[in-house]
């Protein structure tokens, strides 16, 4: 599949992800969803240990954060190094792959966070014509 394809009358070209059944879509679902993304941008600091990438991720349990390590793992985002010592260590870092989309999420992050005043706004303007319309 490639990037884009045409979405029809207007001519545009969106993503192929738009598509239901691209697997381009799986991937950005994973790296997008609810944990992927805080994960992802907690991992462009450092390397870190289970527990500490828990108390790093702020609500997130240890059930979901296994499951979204997995699926990052398998998707060549994230790397696991289990160490041969007692207590076992397990460290989890980005691979290369996982740092390109690290980067991509967290640039969302922080227009989020620029932008927060803005949507704010927004969210009061509609508020106010909803309410207004009852």
């Amino acid at each position: 599949m490639g990037v884009s394809e045409p979405s029809g009358a207007d001519g545009l070209r969106h993503p192929v992800v738009v598509d239901a059944m691209c697997p381009e879509r799986r991937v950005l679902e994973h790296v997008t969803s609810r944990w992927g993304v805080l994960i992802l941008i907690v991992l462009l600091e450092r390397s870190y240990r289970f527990g500490e990438l828990r108390r790093a991720v702020g609500g997130v349990s240890e059930k979901m954060l296994t499951q979204t390590l997995q699926t990052l793992e398998r998707d060549g985002l994230v790397h696991r190094a289990a160490r041969p010592v007692i207590p076992p260590r397990v460290d989890y870092s980005l691979t290369a792959l996982g740092r390109e989309a690290a980067e991509q999420v967290d640039a969302l992050a922080r227009w989020t966070e620029r932008r927060l005043p803005a949507v704010q706004e927004a969210r009061e303007r509609y508020d106010e014509v909803r309410a207004s319309s009852q």
